[in-house]
C-alpha cells in the first residue's frame, strides 16, 4: 500500500531559520542546541528554559531522546499558520513515524509554558481561580517568577503537578495539536518552503 494508508506516518511542519538547511545538509540531521534558543529568545530565554527544560525531561520518557538531543523541536500538525512568509525562515514539511513524535494540546501548551495550571476541564479552571482569587493571587506566574511562591508552596506545587496534564490525551482543552521531535533528519523532509526576501 501507498504512503496514503499508511498510519505509522504522520505529517508534520515546522517553521525554522534557514541556517538549519545547512546542519541538514552537512550532518544530515538538525538537533536543537541550547545557544540557538539564547539567540533566538535573548532577554526572556531564562523565563523559557525553565519550562523547556521541563518538557524536555517528561517527554523523554514517552519519546528516548537521541544522543546530542537537548530540547525538542516544535511542529504544527497542520500547516495553516506555517505559509505567512517570514524574513530567513523556511517551512520543512515532514513525514515520520508516530513512534518519533510527541503529540499535544496546542491550549495546554499555552498553559503550562506561561507557569499556569493546566485545568481538568473549564469548571475545574474556574474552582482553581477562585482560590487564586481567595488568595489575593492575579497572575498565578508570579508563583514561579518572583518570591511570592515561597509564600504559597503547596499552591505552587499543585501547578507544577498540573501540568503533567499536557501528555494526558484524554484531557483537551482545544481541538488544535502541535507535535515535537528531538531531531530533524534529512530523509524525512518532503518539502521546503521558502520564502522571497
Amino acid at each position: 500500500m501507498g504512503d496514503k494508508y499508511n498510519t505509522d506516518k504522520i505529517k508534520l511542519w515546522t517553521r525554522q531559520n534557514k541556517e538549519i538547511l545547512n546542519d541538514l545538509e552537512k550532518y544530515g540531521v538538525y538537533r536543537v542546541k541550547e545557544e540557538y534558543i539564547k539567540q533566538k529568545l535573548d532577554t526572556i530565554t531564562p523565563f523559557y528554559l525553565k519550562a523547556y527544560k521541563w518538557y524536555a525531561k517528561k517527554a523523554s520518557n514517552i519519546v528516548e531522546k537521541p544522543e546530542g538531543a537537548e530540547y525538542p523541536i516544535w511542529l504544527s500538525t497542520t500547516n495553516n499558520m506555517m505559509l505567512q512568509p517570514t524574513k530567513d525562515t523556511v517551512v520543512l514539511e515532514l513525514e515520520v513515524d508516530k513512534k518519533h513524535v510527541v503529540i499535544t494540546d496546542q491550549e495546554k501548551w499555552g498553559y503550562v509554558i506561561n507557569y499556569w495550571y493546566v485545568p481538568l476541564d473549564r469548571e475545574d479552571e474556574k474552582v482553581h481561580n477562585k482560590e487564586l482569587e481567595k488568595f489575593g493571587i492575579s497572575d498565578e506566574s508570579e508563583l514561579f517568577m518572583t518570591h511570592k511562591g515561597n509564600f504559597y508552596p503547596l499552591l505552587r506545587d499543585k501547578i507544577k503537578k498540573s501540568w503533567d496534564r499536557l501528555f494526558d490525551n484524554n484531557i483537551r482543552l482545544c481541538n488544535l495539536t502541535q507535535g515535537t521531535l528531538w531531531e530533524i533528519k534529512k530523509e524525512w523532509i518532503r518539502n521546503i518552503i521558502y520564502f522571497k526576501e
